[in-house]
Order: structure tokens, then C-alpha cells, then sequence
């Protein structure tokens, strides 16, 4: 993502409607009569992927914001992908525990998974399965394997949870699973499993979908799509047609076809768990962002989920994003008011002042 000349954000094709504008004033006025002052923004950005964490962008627009002295609270989420683990725990407490484990071409790593205040682990397939720990010139979508998110699962289960929700984005694996079933199955462990996915993809369109981008060329999809068909049917369950067990490469699936995990809208998940709808009523407005702004924003992705439930509560939404590609038609379906490009930090803190 490059800059624009001069450093300045580049503002999008949406309406660049003020906090006050577009009814915002309707809006926010019953609820800033119960308090003196006005209302914080909500800032609730997801990851620029590979470039900057939900945590920093969100401090960035924060930044912005309060040196146009507009309080702002900040509340960085995720939709089941990388980044979910630290979006949880920051928002809802626990510790991170760190084991040794699989990488995705089978070399020892320190991964972490974490532990919940209510007993719940978190295991984020990217800790050990990413696509950001292997080099683009050693990525082999044949070798990958998911072994490694199997050995964390088997770790959370040891130090002692009955449940672990397992999210699924960003891996470098299209094994189905493979390798996570067998550590599960060489440790014996079977354990109630949530699984947090980003995508509705099913099973068999993973390799078409996702191994490109992992390093595969339309042979090796070919052959992955094989390998993928031979292992679903030595499922109790078959996962071929149903929606999100394409998730990580089929991680998804196998874990739902062979443990009966339960799989789940990563987005919507995260932001119940973190309270978004009640920090939202409570705010002047939300700004939201991501690294791109596609038509996947409108498939379930964190910005889309963001501006549809500030849509329905009422509340103005704007998004900071690395690029916007949605056409004008996707960005009024999310409503939102306004669409910023912005590619670095300093970018991200000017596009958030001028939101004021």
C-alpha cells in the first residue's frame, strides 16, 4: 500500500459526513444529555495485515482524534483471523502461556495460546500455521501442515481448559487439517472446540480459493483439491458443501468433520464477546478500518459487521483503510459515512483528526 503524495490520506468516493452531520446531531443528542460533554468516538479498527497490528491502528486514529480534542475510546477487533487471540485477551483479561511447537513446514517454534478469565483458551492457528512465518520463497502448499495449531490445541487442553476456540485465518496450510487431527489423535485429546472463521468458503473450494495466494499454481491446485476430496471421505461427517469449513485451508472442516467442533461467524463472535454494541450506543460515532476494503468487506468481515450494527443502533461509521477497492454501490449497503485511505501510521493519525 503507497502513500499518497505528499502524505495527505486519500479520502474516499462516501459522503465525508461530520459527527454532527447526516442526523448525526439527532443521534447523539438523548444520549449526551445524560452527561456533561460530548460523546467519545468509538475507534474499533481490525489489522492492516502484514503491516500493522488492530492495536496500533487503533491507537493511531485515537491519537488522531484526541489532538482535534475528541475523547476517544479505543476497542481494536478482529473476525476470527490473526489478531483474534491479542483483540480477546485485550479486552477481556487472561494470560498468554507460550509452548514449543510445529511450524507450518514442520520446524520447532514458539507459538502462544491463551488462557481466558473463564477457563476458555484461544488457540490462533497464525501462532503456529501462519502464512507470515514462511518465507515466500520456501512457501510449498503441499508440505504445510497444521500440525502445530494441533500440538496448541493439545497444550490448552493440558493446562487445564475444557474448551478452546480455535480461529482460523491466516495460515500458509491447505491440508484439511491433516496434520492437527494427528497431534490431537497421538496426544488422545478431544475437546469441545468453537471454531472462529473468516470466510463462508466450504470445503472443497479452499484450494481454488486460498492456495494461490499460499504459493500454488493451477497445478498444485489441482492436486490439492484431490488430496482434499480423498481425505473428506474418510470423515464420519462429510465437509464438502457446508458453509465455512474451507476456513485455514480446511482446518475448519476437518476439526468440525472429525471432533464435531462448531463452527462460527468470527466477526459477530468477537464483538459480542467484547461488549461492541453497548460501547457503541454510548459513542458519537465509530470509526472502523482494515488493511482492504473489498467485497469480502461485504461476506462477513469485521468493517462490514462493524458499520451494519452501527447502522442498526443509529450511530455514524466511518473506516480508515490501507485501500478501498468496494465500489460505490458495497459502500452504501454498509452505510458508511465516510471512506479515508491511509497506508501508514502518520497517515492513519491525520485521516483520524480530520473526522472531527
Amino acid at each position: 500500500m503507497s502513500a499518497r503524495a505528499g502524505g495527505e490520506p486519500k479520502r474516499g468516493r462516501a459522503a465525508a459526513a461530520r459527527p454532527g452531520g447526516r442526523s448525526g446531531a439527532a443521534r447523539s443528542g438523548g444520549r449526551s444529555a445524560a452527561r456533561s460533554g460530548p460523546l467519545p468516538a468509538l475507534v474499533a479498527p481490525d489489522s492492516f495485515k502484514g503491516t500493522f497490528s488492530a492495536r496500533e491502528v487503533a491507537a493511531a486514529i485515537a491519537d488522531g482524534l484526541r489532538s482535534a480534542d475528541r475523547e476517544a475510546r479505543e476497542l481494536p477487533v478482529a473476525d476470527g483471523g490473526e489478531g483474534t487471540m491479542e483483540v480477546l485477551v485485550t479486552a477481556l483479561g487472561g494470560e498468554v502461556r507460550t509452548v514449543t511447537a510445529s511450524d507450518p513446514l514442520g520446524r520447532p517454534i514458539e507459538a502462544g495460546f491463551a488462557l481466558l478469565p473463564d477457563g476458555v483458551a484461544v488457540v490462533e492457528t497464525a501462532q503456529a500455521s501462519g502464512l507470515s512465518l514462511v518465507d515466500e520463497g520456501e512457501r510449498d502448499t503441499w508440505a504445510a501442515t497444521t500440525r502445530g495449531t494441533g500440538e496448541l490445541i493439545v497444550a490448552a487442553v493440558e493446562a487445564g481448559s475444557e474448551k478452546v476456540l480455535v480461529t482460523v485465518g491466516g495460515s500458509a496450510t491447505t491440508d484439511g487439517g491433516a496434520g492437527a487431527l494427528e497431534a490431537l489423535d497421538e496426544a488422545g485429546v478431544s475437546v469441545s472446540m468453537d471454531v472462529l472463521c473468516d470466510v463462508r468458503v466450504p470445503f472443497e473450494d479452499a484450494p481454488r480459493i486460498f492456495a494461490p495466494q499460499k504459493g500454488a499454481d493451477p497445478a498444485m491446485v489441482k492436486r490439492l483439491e484431490q488430496r482434499l476430496a480423498k481425505l473428506a471421505a474418510t470423515f464420519p461427517r462429510d465437509p464438502r458443501g457446508e458453509p465455512m469449513t474451507g476456513a485455514a485451508g480446511g482446518l475448519s472442516g476437518g476439526l468440525w468433520a472429525a471432533h464435531g467442533a462448531k463452527l462460527v461467524p468470527g466477526a459477530p463472535y468477537v464483538l459480542d464477546a467484547i461488549g461492541f454494541d453497548e460501547l457503541m450506543r454510548a459513542s458519537a460515532f465509530v470509526v472502523t478500518g482494515e488493511g482492504g476494503l473489498d467485497e469480502q468487506t461485504l461476506q462477513g468481515k469485521i468493517v462490514g459487521e462493524v458499520a451494519t450494527r452501527c447502522r442498526q443502533g443509529g450511530v455514524t461509521c466511518h473506516a480508515i483503510v490501507g485501500r478501498n477497492q468496494l465500489e460505490p454501490f458495497g459502500e452504501r449497503i454498509i452505510d458508511l459515512a465516510s471512506v479515508t485511505e491511509a497506508s501508514t501510521l502518520a497517515d492513519i493519525k491525520r485521516a483520524g483528526r480530520t473526522l472531527v
